[in-house]
C-alpha cells in the first residue's frame, strides 16, 4: 500500500522561480514533483498513485507487453520494472503469460481487476487532465513540442557514456 501525504505544500511562484534563475534541469524536476503532487492527489482515493496510473495507462493501450517493452517507456532499469510487476501481480491486477517470441522472456497483461483500477483512477484524473489542457489553452501545442524536444535531448545525453 502506498502512503498518501495528507496535504500539498504550496511551490514557489513563477516569479520566485525565474528571480532564482533556475536551469532546465532543475526546472524540470520541479514540474515533476509539481505533477506528481497534483495527480497523486487527484488519484488519492483509488488504490493507485500516478506513477502506478501511467503504467497502467501503458499496460491497458497494449494487449500484452514486454518487460523490456514497459522498462522502455517507463526509462527505468529491469529491477524497477521487476519490482513494479511484483507488486501489481501481489494486487491481482497483472499476469505473466509466456513470449511466444522469446522462452526466456514474458509478457505482461492487466487483469480484469487492473483494469477495473485503472478504470477508477482514469474517472478521476481525466478531469485533471482537461484543466491543464484547458488553462493551458493555445499553448498546449507547443508545451508539448517543447517537453518532447527536452525529452529526446535527456535520451540522447542517457545514452551516451
Amino acid at each position: 500500500m502506498v502512503r498518501r501525504r495528507s496535504s500539498s505544500v504550496k511551490g514557489l511562484s513563477a516569479s520566485e522561480v525565474l528571480d532564482e534563475d533556475v536551469d532546465v534541469t532543475f526546472m524540470v524536476w520541479l514540474t515533476s514533483r509539481a505533477t506528481t503532487d497534483l495527480i497523486d492527489g487527484v488519484l488519492a482515493p483509488t488504490e493507485l498513485n500516478g506513477d502506478e496510473f501511467a503504467i497502467y495507462s501503458v499496460l491497458t493501450a497494449a494487449p500484452s507487453i514486454t518487460p523490456t517493452e514497459l522498462a522502455r517507456w517507463m526509462a527505468a532499469p529491469p529491477t524497477t520494472v521487476s519490482s513494479y510487476v511484483k507488486r501489481f501481480e501481489a494486487r491481482g491486477h497483472v499476469e505473466r503469460e509466456p513470449n511466444p517470441d522469446d522462452r526466456r522472456s514474458y509478457r505482461i497483461k492487466l487483469t480484469p481487476a487492473g483494469r477495473r483500477a485503472h478504470r477508477a483512477a482514469a474517472e478521476l484524473f481525466v478531469p485533471l487532465r482537461d484543466r491543464v489542457a484547458e488553462r493551458l489553452g493555445t499553448q498546449g501545442t507547443d508545451v508539448r513540442a517543447a517537453l518532447l524536444t527536452l525529452r529526446t535531448v535527456l535520451d540522447e545525453i542517457r545514452s551516451t557514456p
